[in-house]
């Protein structure tokens, strides 16, 4: 850890719960202590000492097109003359959605909101007043935000109601979600024939365990349960939205949901969020209908701006091609380098999504990723970041390619990441 960054964390510490605004940014999991970040420009993030990182965290997916894009970073300048907020309609919110209706299928209605969390919150009360039902599935291991209901895990066994995994989370809140197992359709079959369920919300490609690839067939045979059960198919696309394909992961998979969350990447990584759908189920929400959800900074005009002018530069497919073929390249580096070694590890990757993991042979659901050797992480992330490779500071989320990486990126990953795993087998 640089000096400075000590410090600041020290200080941090005396101001801020842990010293840190979001968790995983304390490296607790990976040892350690956080750097403190300065600037970013293109593919690199830069500490207050002056150190400059490869970065694969990208404000955790939204800087598809690197740090500090000039288009984006100009179109906000010039937003800001005019104002930081309004707390009233602006052209720039229906612009921005109709942009997300032109691109994301079956995208009828759109409400902006400020988060993620925020999103998943709002989709899952509408599913609950649209139905008229009150439980909603959920995967273990399948990240959602920090809202009550979404913070439980499995209990002792697939039938059983949630058990929260926070304190706070009141047990009536948790027991209206009920937990089964990613790329397992039985586990859901056997919830949707013993509960009246609302909705099943789902991380299209599970990126808060590390990346977890649907199998063939799970996210249409999801459709399929829903239609024949009456629930609607919510699909969280905080990360996968605008980065897979344009059109998110209803577009890559090719399976329609009733609803669709998205995050900060519609904002060009600026506080924001939104949720959308079919129109009949949108119509639900105030002023049309009686699901109430408000916010005093939803469609903030600056938000709007940098998302415009995100989602602009991402009609190029030159965009897709890159970052896809560059993590390609990275998925296979690493593969011959796991091989060409016999390092027990394997990785996963979807588009420009992937992951590393140590000690496990598959990673097909939670249960499976929960045994990789998080300390061998903990070793190479260190060591990683010691060469000038950022990564996420945890096992169990993925790293993600920009548009501003280049091969000598690539190259220069790939390098560092055989150095310390002959380094990390050499130790035992």
């Amino acid at each position: 850890m640089t000096e400075n960054s000590k410090v600041m964390f020290e200080r941090a510490k005396q101001v801020i719960p842990g010293g840190v605004n979001s968790p995983v940014r304390a490296f607790k999991s990976v040892g350690g202590n956080p750097l403190f970040i300065e600037k970013a420009d293109g593919s690199k993030i830069y500490d207050i000492d002056g150190n400059s990182y490869i970065d694969y965290v990208c404000s955790w997916g939204p800087m598809i097109l690197g740090h500090n894009k000039k288009e984006i970073r100009e179109a906000v300048i010039s937003a800001a003359s005019n104002g930081l907020s309004f707390g009233a309609p602006t052209e720039l919110e229906v612009v921005l959605a109709e942009k997300m209706m032109e691109y994301v299928p079956n995208l009828e209605l759109v409400r902006m909101v400020n988060s993620g969390t925020e999103a998943v919150m709002s989709a899952l009360r509408l599913a609950r007043g649209f139905t008229g039902k009150n439980k909603i599935i959920k995967f273990e291991g399948c990240y959602h935000g920090h809202t009550d209901s979404m913070l439980v895990r499995a209990g002792s066994g697939i039938l059983t109601m949630g058990e929260s995994d926070s304190s706070g989370v009141t047990d009536t809140v948790a027991n209206d979600t009920l937990v089964a197992v990613y790329n397992d359709l039985d586990s859901v079959s056997q919830l949707l024939d013993k509960y009246e369920v609302a909705a099943i919300i789902v991380e299209p490609v599970a990126a808060n365990m590390g990346v977890v690839v649907p199998a063939d067939g799970f996210l249409k045979g999801l459709r399929d349960l829903c239609d024949k059960h009456n629930a609607l198919l919510i699909f969280d696309e905080v990360i996968t939205g605008f980065r897979l394909l344009r059109g998110g992961a209803q577009a890559f998979y090719n399976v329609r949901a009733d609803l669709v969350t998205f995050g900060k990447i519609i904002g060009g990584g600026m506080p924001v969020g939104a949720y959308g759908g079919r129109r009949e189920i949108m119509a639900c929400i105030a002023p049309l209908g009686s699901v109430y959800q408000a916010g005093t900074l939803s469609g903030n005009p600056i938000a709007m701006t940098a998302g415009i002018t995100q989602l602009n530069l991402l009609v190029d497919d030159g965009v897709y091609q890159h970052i896809n073929h560059l993590a390609m390249c990275l998925e296979k580096g690493l593969n011959d380098i796991i091989k060409r070694n016999q390092i027990d590890a394997i990785t996963t990757r979807v588009g420009s999504l992937l992951c590393m993991f140590f000690g496990i042979s598959s990673a097909n659901n939670y249960r499976e990723v929960k045994a990789a050797d998080t300390e061998r992480y903990g070793k190479y992330f260190r060591g990683m970041l010691e060469c000038g490779i950022y990564l996420a500071p945890s096992q169990f989320e993925a790293m993600f390619v920009s548009y501003s990486h280049t091969e000598n990126d690539i190259a220069k990953t790939l390098e560092c990441a055989e150095k310390v795993l002959i380094e990390m087998r050499k130790e035992g």
